[in-house]
C-alpha cells in the first residue's frame, strides 16, 4: 500500500502529445509527480524531461520500468505497444495507468487482466472520461428521476485527422474506432447499467482498410437504444444526449464534458449545469489511481477491470463485422 503522505511518483512511458499532457498535468499537482520519462531513444527522453522538468530520463522502456522509485508506469505509446510494455511491468511489479484503447484486443486484455490479478499490481485503464466530476453530475440527475425514464442515448465524437499513421496503419491498430468510438461506447455504458441485448454497426473504410467513419446501434435490455457515432475524417458536433419520458440531458462534449444542459418537457430549458473547473481533465485519473493504491485496490472504482474487458469486447465484434483486423488479432 501507497504511504499517503507521499506524492505518487509517476514513469512516463512515451513522449508524444499524450504524454506531454500527462506531464502538464502532474506537473500541476501536488500529489501526484512526473517522476521519469522513458522513450526508445535517450536524446528524445532527455528534451523531454527537460522540457518538463522530470528528474529522470530512460533511453529505453525497460530502464524506466527498472526504476525503483517509479510507483505508477503511465502507458501512453499507440494501442499496438500497450500489451508488450506493461506485461513488462507487471512482470517487475509495477502498478500501471495504460491509455485508451487500453489494448489491440480482447484476447491481449483478458490475459493483462489475468496477469495482474495472478501478480497482485495493480493496472487501470485510462479512459479519462470515466474519471472526470461530470460522470456522477449526469448520474445523479438519471437517479434523480429529472429527465424520468432514460429511452435514447445518442453521442457523436469525430475530429479531422488527417493520414496520421496511427489513425491508417493496421500496425498501430489504426481507425476510429479505437480511438474515437471507445468515448461513444462508454458514454453509454457509464450511464446505464443494463446489458447490452444487441449491438451492429457499419463503416467507412480508409485505402489501408481502417474504419475511418462509423455508427453503432446499441438496444439495452432495459429498452434503451443507443445510436453512436465516431469518426477520424471530419469535425464533429462531439454532443451526446440522454432523452428521457420527462425530458433530456444534453452533453457538450463526450470527450471532455464541461457543461450538461437540462430540459424539461417539450424540450422546456431548465438549467445549465458546469463542472468543476479543471486543469487538463487528466488529473481525474492520477489522483483516482493514487487513491486506489492508497487503499490496497488492484482496480480503480472508476473503471474496473470487467468493464475495461467488456468494451473491448464490443469492439472486437464490431470490427470482425467490419472486418477491419490487426497483425495482432
Amino acid at each position: 500500500m501507497m504511504n499517503q503522505k507521499m506524492p505518487l511518483r509517476v514513469g512516463i512511458i512515451g513522449t508524444g502529445w499524450i504524454a506531454r499532457k500527462a506531464a502538464i498535468t502532474l506537473n500541476g499537482l501536488t500529489e501526484c509527480e512526473a517522476w521519469a520519462v522513458g522513450s526508445r531513444s535517450l536524446h528524445t527522453a532527455d528534451a523531454f524531461a527537460q522540457e518538463w522538468h522530470i528528474p529522470r530520463a530512460y533511453g529505453s522502456y525497460s530502464e524506466l520500468i527498472a526504476d525503483p522509485d517509479v510507483d505508477l508506469v503511465y502507458v501512453g505509446t499507440p494501442h499496438s505497444h500497450h500489451f508488450d510494455v506493461t506485461r513488462e511491468a507487471l512482470l517487475a511489479g509495477k502498478p500501471c495507468l495504460v491509455e485508451k484503447a487500453f489494448m489491440a484486443n480482447a484476447r491481449e486484455t483478458e490475459e493483462i487482466i489475468r496477469l495482474a490479478h495472478d501478480r497482485g499490481v495493480f493496472l487501470a485503464e485510462a479512459i479519462w472520461t470515466r474519471y472526470q466530476p461530470a460522470v456522477a453530475i449526469v448520474r445523479n440527475l438519471i437517479s434523480s428521476g429529472r429527465i424520468g425514464t432514460p429511452r435514447l442515448i445518442t453521442a457523436t465524437l469525430g475530429y479531422s485527422m488527417g493520414d496520421k499513421p496511427r489513425i491508417m496503419r493496421p500496425d498501430l491498430c489504426g481507425g476510429a474506432l479505437l480511438d474515437l468510438g471507445v468515448y461513444a461506447l462508454n458514454f453509454v455504458r457509464m450511464f446505464t447499467d443494463s446489458d447490452i441485448d444487441t449491438i451492429d454497426g457499419h463503416c467507412v473504410k480508409s485505402a489501408t482498410g481502417m474504419d475511418i467513419t462509423n455508427a453503432m446501434t446499441i438496444i439495452l435490455k432495459d429498452g434503451i437504444l443507443a445510436n453512436v457515432q465516431s469518426s477520424a475524417a471530419c469535425v464533429g458536433d462531439n454532443i451526446g444526449v440522454i432523452a428521457g419520458s420527462e425530458g433530456n440531458l444534453i452533453i457538450d462534449n463526450i470527450n471532455n464534458p464541461q457543461t450538461i444542459t437540462v430540459n424539461g418537457p417539450d424540450r422546456t430549458y431548465v438549467e445549465t449545469i458546469r463542472v468543476p473547473q479543471q486543469m487538463t481533465g487528466y488529473e481525474y485519473q492520477f489522483l483516482a489511481c493514487r487513491q486506489a493504491l492508497i487503499d490496497g485496490l488492484l482496480e480503480p472504482l472508476e473503471m474496473p477491470h470487467a468493464e475495461t474487458l467488456y468494451i473491448m469486447q464490443l469492439m472486437d465484434a464490431l470490427r470482425r463485422k467490419w472486418d477491419v483486423k490487426y497483425p495482432m488479432d
